[in-house]
Order: structure tokens, then C-alpha cells, then sequence
């Protein structure tokens, strides 16, 4: 498999450094085996200026400036001579090495079978190049490689010489390297979206286990394959298109939503987003090309498409809504169109005629025929109030909110003082907080204090000196309302009922209404986005308490 796009680079340093290290070392071997060779011929002759101009003790003293160590090893392979450069160089004495074998100082990284191949390799006498391992006096491992040829004395073979160098830095820089390919590889594998790499021409080059996964490809048989090929035919000429331009550099990334085909014939969909890679330098082998990922997003596209089929169908639900609410206000219009004014041609029939009966009769009429007169004229009274009450709360619903900023306390003393012209008389304390600043609709709220201030006043009227009030205070971030008196109240077993139209808790002998009031006021409390309740008992009196939300 090609390898990803970004190992690229490092995996040419990799590749790299094996090969330019053995050189570099073989140079110095050479430097090295040459010196000693001349060392050798220079020490079984008598001593004369050499061709190159260096004598014996220059280049031992030239070989101890490099960063090598010289070696040598009798005909059984023991060392019997090494240079203080080891130690030095690897903190290893080498006194460690001398009477043993190569294969018996490494310190366990060696196999038995690279042992076995390291005595065959002596045994003939052949050139030798040996990585060996062994702990130096701090405990650290250090990588040694021994370089070396074999050595004759009169035709026989003598043993080895040559030079050794410490490699650890450039063995654990490898083995660095290996484990970060290692964990990025797992990395790059564990991913659940697909990462790919493609050429210049589109087709692809590398591609994570993620592709398997989603499509059902093989790795094997989707490499050198055109990426495009893998989209649904619809998509192909646009994904193309942009590919191209980002090729170009006429567009900086590739971002798409696409239809993946996989090999069962499913449609996945993808979220494609990549970017154009060039070559790291002249000695990159990476091809030039895309790299970047494919996301399965084919849940979030059923999830959407889901709610967009349940939004058209919310929508005709709507729609539907809308038209049977609209059929209900025509008809809510033609039944106040009817109660104000087929209702009340009756009503005012049957007032007329006991008004003209009162009349025409006079002093005539007994106390009795009197009394059913007055009876039946206030009796249609209560009727067209009925009616009255009836008509705004089939209007309420119609009504358009017009918010607007005003004080609720003037509101509330204007219909107290309304209520005193109707009875002088009485005798009634009202406490109302100046300062009560709101944004409503007025002419609404107007109508829900005056039910509400009327019951109030109504339903304290049998005490000699009766109290009202209109406070407000702060509970959980809102203003809460509250209108209180110390009339009759009420049972609040019966509270659920409170609201409800024509549901009266009093007789109407007692007190005297149409039931509709509180209904009214509860429909325009919760037209403003606000809640009412009250709290009562027989006997002491009824607060009730309203928001206006937030």
C-alpha cells in the first residue's frame, strides 16, 4: 500500500538514514583498515617516510580523533585488543570484551539465529559488519557496530581487526521513528471516517480500513481506481469540477455533500472535504494530488429529511388548523351578529310591552301584577347584560394585543372611582400601590380590573366598612399582581371552577352576575402571556393574583 501522504516525508529521512550511516561507516573503516595496514608494514620494516607522508604513531594518533574504536580478535574469535576509545565514546571498559566472543557479549537483543549466522559469517572469514548490544555503566543499552576483516600471519588466519563505532543515537532514532509510524498508522486505522490520498489525476493512492467499513471495498481492489467512479452518477460532473479547481489552485479546499455507492448497492452519504498536497521536496516520491476525508453523514441526512417531512406535514396540519379556526371566527361572528341583535329584539319587545302595561295601568294594577311587571323588566335587564358579557368574550379571541406603556394604579383608582358614584353610600377603604408601571394592552386590561374590582366591591358589600387593595411584588424574577378583600369568599374545593363561564360559586340572590367576568378576565390574563389564580375562604375574604409574563 502507498504509504499516507503525511509519512511521506519522514518516511524518506527513514529510508535515509540506513543508507547514509553504513556508508559514512564504511568510509572510516576504510580510513581506518588503511592506517593499519600501513601500521602493520611500517612495523616489520625498518621505519622510512611513507608515500602518503603519515608514520605508524600519526595514524593511530589520526584514528583516535575520529569517533571509531580500534579491534582485534585471536583465531578463536575473542577479543584480545581494544582500543580506550569505547570507553570514551560508550562508557563500556573494555576489559568487558577481551577473552569473549562477539556473540557472547551482546546483551540479549540478538537471536539464535542471527548467533548462528554471526559464527557461520567467521567461520569462513568472511568481511564482517556485526551490530552488537551491550549496557554501558549506567545500565543504558548502546547499539555497537563492528567493522572488521579477517587477519593472516604467514597464510594462516590470525583472527579479525578492524573498528567499531557507538550507534545507539541512530539505532533508537530508528526505533523512534518506527513506533510514531507505528502509532500513527493505528491512529490513522482507528478513525471511523474514511482518509484518503489521490494523484494528480484523481485516482486514488491510499485509502485507511474506514474505506472497507462503509463501502464493503477491499483496499486491494479500490487503489489506482478513479475516486469519483465511487459517487452516484449524478454527482460525478460536480465533484470533478471542483477536484479540478482545487488541482488548479483556483479553489483553496474541496467541501461537498456526496452520495458514496457501495458494493451492495447502498447509497451512503458523505461530506467530502480535501486539500491539493505537493511533493515535501525534488526526492519525495509522493505523488502530487488530494488528500483528505469522506464522513459518513448518511444518519444526520435521514434525520433531516425526516424532519423535513415532518415540517410539511406540521405545515398542512397548520393549514388545516388555520382554515377550521378561520371557519370558527365566521361562525363566532355570526353568532354575535346574531346574539346582538336577533336576541335582543325580544328582549326588547318584552321590555317594552311591561313598560307600556306599567303605564297604561297605572294606579290601577295590584300590588302583585306590579311586583311580576317589575320582575319580567329585570329580568330582560339581566338578559341584555348577559348578552353584553357574552359578546366580549366571543371578541376576546379576535382582539389583536395592542401593547403600550402605562401606569396600572391610575387604571384601577379610575374604576374605584366609578364604582363610588354608583353607591355613595358605602363605606370602603381602598389601598391601591401607587407607581404600577406595565406594558399591556389597555383597553384589555381595563376590562379585567374592572371584573375584577367589581367583584371585589360586589361581594364585600355586606360589610359595614369594607377593605380593598391593589398590591404587586416580586416572586421567581416576575411581578405578581394581587387584588384582595374581606367579603364573603369562597370554598376552595370549588376553585377549578373559579374561571369557567356561567359557573357561579354564589347565588345569583346573593349576589348578582352573569358568570362570565372571571372568564373574561382569565382569556385576556392569558392573551398577555400570563397566569391568574386566588386564594379563599368562607367568611374572609378572596385575593386573587395575576402575572402579565415576562
Amino acid at each position: 500500500m502507498t504509504p499516507h501522504p503525511l509519512l511521506a516525508q519522514s518516511s524518506l529521512f527513514a529510508s535515509a538514514l540506513p543508507l547514509l550511516a553504513p556508508l559514512a561507516g564504511l568510509l572510516l573503516a576504510l580510513i581506518a583498515l588503511c592506517g593499519w595496514h600501513v601500521f602493520r608494514r611500517q612495523a616489520a620494516a625498518p621505519e622510512a617516510p611513507g608515500a602518503a607522508g603519515f608514520d605508524s604513531a600519526e595514524l593511530v594518533e589520526l584514528l583516535d580523533l575520529s569517533s571509531d574504536w580500534q579491534w582485534k580478535t585471536d583465531a578463536q574469535h575473542r577479543y584480545v585488543h581494544i582500543t580506550a576509545g569505547l570507553q570514551e565514546q560508550s562508557r563500556i571498559d573494555p576489559l568487558e570484551f577481551l577473552g569473549h566472543t562477539p556473540w557472547e557479549l551482546d546483551c540479549g537483543d540478538a537471536s539464535a539465529q542471527s548467533r548462528d549466522a554471526c559464527r557461520a559469517s567467521l567461520a569462513q572469514q568472511a568481511p564482517l559488519n556485526l551490530t552488537l548490544c551491550r549496557r554501558d555503566s549506567t545500565g543504558r543499552r548502546r547499539y555497537l557496530e563492528l567493522v572488521g576483516r579477517p587477519l593472516h600471519h604467514d597464510g594462516s588466519f590470525a583472527g579479525y581487526h578492524g573498528i567499531g563505532r557507538d550507534i545507539t543515537h541512530r539505532v533508537e532514532s530508528d526505533q523512534s521513528l518506527r513506533e510514531n509510524q507505528v502509532r500513527y498508522r493505528e491512529l490513522i486505522e482507528s478513525v471511523n471516517e474514511i482518509i484518503f490520498r489521490t494523484d494528480e489525476s484523481g485516482r486514488l493512492t491510499f485509502l485507511n480500513r474506514g474505506w472497507e467499513t462503509i463501502t464493503g471495498y477491499t483496499l486491494k481492489e479500490s487503489l489506482d481506481t478513479a475516486l469519483v467512479d465511487h459517487f452516484h452518477p449524478d454527482d460525478r460532473v460536480a465533484a470533478w469540477h471542483q477536484i479540478s479547481l482545487v488541482h488548479r489552485l483556483e479553489l483553496p479546499a474541496w467541501t461537498a455533500q456526496l452520495r458514496l455507492l457501495t458494493r451492495n448497492g447502498e447509497i451512503r452519504w458523505v461530506e467530502a472535504t480535501a486539500r491539493r498536497v505537493d511533493r515535501g521536496n525534488e526526492d519525495d516520491t509522493a505523488p502530487r494530488g488530494l488528500a483528505g476525508t469522506l464522513f459518513d453523514i448518511s444518519a444526520r441526512k435521514i434525520a433531516e429529511m425526516t424532519l423535513r417531512n415532518i415540517n410539511r406535514e406540521l405545515e398542512a396540519r397548520v393549514r388545516a388548523r388555520t382554515a377550521e379556526l378561520e371557519a370558527s371566527n365566521r361562525e363566532l361572528e355570526a353568532f354575535s351578529y346574531s346574539v346582538s341583535h336577533d336576541l335582543r329584539a325580544p328582549l326588547r319587545a318584552i321590555d317594552g310591552f311591561a313598560r307600556i302595561l306599567e303605564e297604561e295601568l297605572g294606579d290601577g294594577l295590584e300590588p302583585d301584577a306590579r311586583e311580576h311587571i317589575g320582575r319580567i323588566r329585570k329580568a330582560g335587564m339581566r338578559m341584555s347584560h348577559l348578552i353584553d358579557d357574552l359578546i366580549k368574550l366571543a371578541q376576546l379571541a379576535r382582539h389583536s394585543l395592542q401593547r403600550e406603556t402605562f401606569d396600572l394604579s391610575e387604571l384601577a383608582i379610575q374604576i374605584i372611582d366609578e364604582l363610588r358614584k354608583n353607591e355613595p353610600d358605602r363605606c370602603v377603604e381602598v389601598e391601591i400601590t401607587r407607581d404600577l408601571i406595565v406594558t399591556a394592552d389597555r383597553g384589555l386590561m381595563q376590562l379585567a380590573l374592572q371584573n375584577l374590582l367589581g367583584n371585589a366591591w360586589k361581594f364585600s358589600s355586606r360589610n359595614t366598612v369594607a377593605h380593598i387593595s391593589l398590591t404587586a411584588k416580586r416572586d421567581l424574577g416576575q411581578r405578581v399582581f394581587c387584588i384582595t378583600d374581606d367579603g364573603a369568599g369562597f370554598d376552595m374545593t370549588f376553585a377549578s371552577n373559579l374561571f369557567r363561564a356561567f359557573h357561579r360559586l354564589h347565588r345569583s340572590t346573593d349576589f348578582p352576575g352573569s358568570g362570565i367576568g372571571l372568564a373574561t378576565t382569565y382569556r385576556i390574563i392569558e392573551r398577555h402571556g400570563g397566569q391568574i389564580w386566588a386564594k379563599s375562604k368562607p367568611g374572609e375574604g378572596a385575593s386573587f393574583y395575576f402575572t402579565l409574563g415576562r
